[in-house]
């Protein structure tokens, strides 16, 4: 039974041998799984759901096997209610640790709030102050400019009608120049 001689396959590509590396810390090892991964980056990652925290099993809704308290247990009755009486302690230990971590949970996110109002508040009140000089500024800006205009013309009361419009566009422009970075008031190296 001769098979018809068929075409010769062409030689695969072979795959160079990958040198032994032994990892010597953490960062290397880290190092040498992600070299791994890069090799063939086509290749789906496997990314392992979070694992649910650990919770005793709950307890029986029926017990069927309890044990009396007359004469005549057997040997192995201790053990079963040995095991029985740890597991319900594991239960009450883990009911109490979730209690208290719920407890630590809502003091923290009333500690993160009440900070968060003290922050508000320092922030409104700095703002006010900050309103309240820049208001400041404007009025003296204003009070000058106004005695300037009466010093240069005090009889004329339809010029001082467009003299408010310009006080309004030199206030504008003074805001704008307020807004820039102050020129520093010393200089360095002298």
């Amino acid at each position: 039974n001769m098979a018809a001689p068929s075409a010769p396959r062409p030689p695969r590509p072979r795959k160079e041998p990958q040198p032994l590396v032994i990892p010597r810390s953490a960062a290397e090892e880290q190092r040498l799984r992600l070299e791994r991964l890069m090799r063939n980056p086509e290749k789906t990652v496997p990314i392992p759901e979070k694992l649910n925290e650990w919770a005793p099993r709950p307890p029986p809704e029926f017990v069927r096997d309890v044990m009396g308290s007359s004469a005549g247990a057997g040997s192995g009755e201790f053990h079963v209610y040995r095991h029985l009486r740890r597991r319900e302690y594991q239960r009450q230990d883990f009911m109490d640790a979730m209690a208290e971590k719920q407890r630590l949970d809502e003091e923290f996110q009333k500690k993160l709030e009440r900070n968060k109002m003290i922050a508000e508040e320092q922030t409104a009140k700095r703002r006010r102050k900050r309103q309240k000089l820049k208001e400041k500024k404007l009025q003296a800006k204003k009070n000058k400019l106004e005695q300037k205009k009466q010093e240069k013309e005090p009889g004329q009361s339809q010029e001082q009608g467009s003299s408010e419009d310009d006080d309004e566009e030199d206030s504008k422009e003074e805001e704008e120049k307020e807004d820039d970075a102050e020129e520093p008031s010393f200089v360095m190296g002298r």
